[in-house]
């Protein structure tokens, strides 16, 4: 709707909204009522009475609607808060062992500090909220910083770039052990263990560890340290499952190179803050920082970007196919929540001949259609498919898929109608291993609306490449497959098909 008149106002008003935490946006707490601001200046203009109780309702949604819509670029233009104000969580005792051995290139260790950085970038940092600690091991373990050290995130940052390696060898369980008896004690700043409390260690290593690591870690969890476990290149996988807490899925991962463990940021950043991140919206008065679409939008704009995703909303003419990497790197478990993927994708569709179809292709080093557009007719024939897919494992030939995409999928001859919107999800864990630009720039100047999802080793700079504009709303990654339904239910949104 364009215009403002009642029937074309959102279901309620946005909630009163205060200043709490410094400049931290938040919500008003429970019980508490806002008497300022639109509301007051509305019982100057219409005073209520029983008998306008409704009326009185539909003036003031109206003049709220009015003044949000009136809000000037500056108030809604600035940048989102650093993402550690937005945290909040129960506070954290944070350490990072960090392995310096000589298998660690400098260059790479310089890697690891980006790493570490990046995680403490995205905290809330503070005496009385996450403090951060950091072990740099070898043969020996040096304390670089202790929990009570550094009370601001700047010092923090500071201090992880004055860290150099120690480059001997790899006593990973004298690490832990030294984390257990010393980096989490009283005096070195760490709180008594208590509920309100977490105790955190992140263990990052490339090697197979010159000591045991299976007691001391099993000893470090019974004294209620969470221990995540990181492993780099030729690392042992059973050391890494040794030191891990439960469930091993959630606290063991590993990157082919140094390169790539910056990827992992993302993952930790959502674990310390994953109730705030898991927002939709955050709200700063009169704005929303919009989550979904990476930015400030007026509150009346974020109202009506959802109350018109897109014209005919879900019972809209949709022809979607989605491109599957197969190949060997994905590997089988993987590709199990690759079809859940999918099929939570499916489930938001309204599926029928009148309405949206799916197609699905597969690709590795060669292209495989699993079933054109139309074929099936109703979601559970669509889902029921898609678990009796292959698993094809073997290369990566994206730019043949994209060609495929663009020659076939979306063919008359293959299902797809005149006139409907054409959509197209890659999916990929890797670099291609072909050219795929000719092929991305085709997809999009046919007109089909292109997004890319990138997972674990998946290369921005192709994602961008394939995705439509504005690209940053038509790419997604996530370095663990395990959190690939997060960017299911954000395409729902995007592709005008969720809820």
């Amino acid at each position: 709707c364009l215009s403002l008149s009642p029937r074309c106002l959102p279901p309620s008003p946005p909630p009163a909204l205060h200043t709490c935490q410094g400049l931290a946006p938040c919500l008003p707490e429970e019980g508490q009522v806002n008497t300022s601001g639109p509301r007051l200046l509305l019982a100057t203009l219409h005073p209520a009475s029983s008998s306008s109780i409704d009326m009185d309702r539909i003036f003031s949604a109206l003049l709220l609607s009015l003044l949000l819509l009136l809000q000037s670029y500056g108030a809604c233009g600035a940048p989102p808060q650093p993402r550690g104000t937005l945290c909040r969580t129960k506070p954290t005792d944070l350490v990072f062992i960090i392995d310096s051995s000589r298998s660690v290139r400098p260059q790479e260790f310089e890697k690891v500090k980006v790493f570490v950085s990046r995680v403490i970038e995205g905290l809330d940092v503070g005496p009385n909220s996450t403090r951060v600690g950091v072990i740099n091991y070898a043969s020996s373990v040096k304390n670089e910083f202790s929990l009570k050290t550094h009370q601001t995130k700047a010092g923090l940052l500071q201090a992880v770039r004055r860290i150099e390696p120690l480059s001997t060898g790899t006593m990973t369980g004298l690490a832990i052990q030294f984390a257990i008896s010393r980096a989490f004690s009283d005096s070195e700043g760490a709180r008594v263990r208590s509920p309100n409390f977490n105790k955190v260690a992140i263990v990052v290593t490339d090697g197979r560890p010159q000591d045991g690591v299976q007691e001391v870690s099993a000893r470090a969890r019974a004294a209620g340290i969470e221990l995540f476990a990181i492993g780099v290149g030729r690392v042992d996988m059973q050391t890494l499952r040794q030191m891990a807490s439960q469930p091993l899925d959630d606290h063991v991962d590993y990157v082919e190179s140094y390169s790539l463990i910056e990827k992992l940021t993302h993952k930790f950043q959502e674990a310390f803050c994953g109730k705030s991140q898991n927002q939709t919206a955050l709200f700063q008065p009169g704005c929303f920082y919009d989550l979904l679409r990476s930015k400030w939008m007026s509150s009346f704009a974020l109202f009506s970007s959802f109350a018109s995703a897109c014209s005919g909303g879900l019972g809209s003419a949709l022809d979607l196919v989605f491109l599957i990497d197969g190949s060997k790197s994905v590997r089988p478990e993987n590709f199990e929540l690759v079809k859940k993927f999918i099929n939570q994708i499916v489930d938001s569709l309204e599926v029928s001949e009148k309405q949206a179809q799916v197609g699905l292709v597969q690709y590795s080093s060669s292209v495989r259609q699993e079933f054109p557009l139309g074929q099936f007719k109703n979601k559970k024939d669509i889902k029921a498919a898609v678990k009796k897919m292959s698993y094809m494992e073997k290369g990566t030939m994206t730019g043949q898929a994209l060609k495929y995409l663009v020659d076939s999928s979306f063919s008359i001859i293959n299902g797809a109608r005149p006139g409907v919107p054409k959509v197209g999800i890659v999916f990929t864990d890797g670099r291609s291993q072909d050219y795929i630009t000719d092929a991305a720039k085709k997809a999009k100047d046919l007109g089909f609306k292109m997004f890319a999802v990138g997972v674990g080793n998946a290369v921005e700079d192709e994602l961008r490449e394939i995705a439509s504009e504005p690209v940053a709303e038509h790419y997604f990654y996530t370095a663990d497959f395990r959190t690939i339904s997060r960017i299911g239910k954000k395409l729902q949104m995007k592709i005008c098909v969720g809820e």
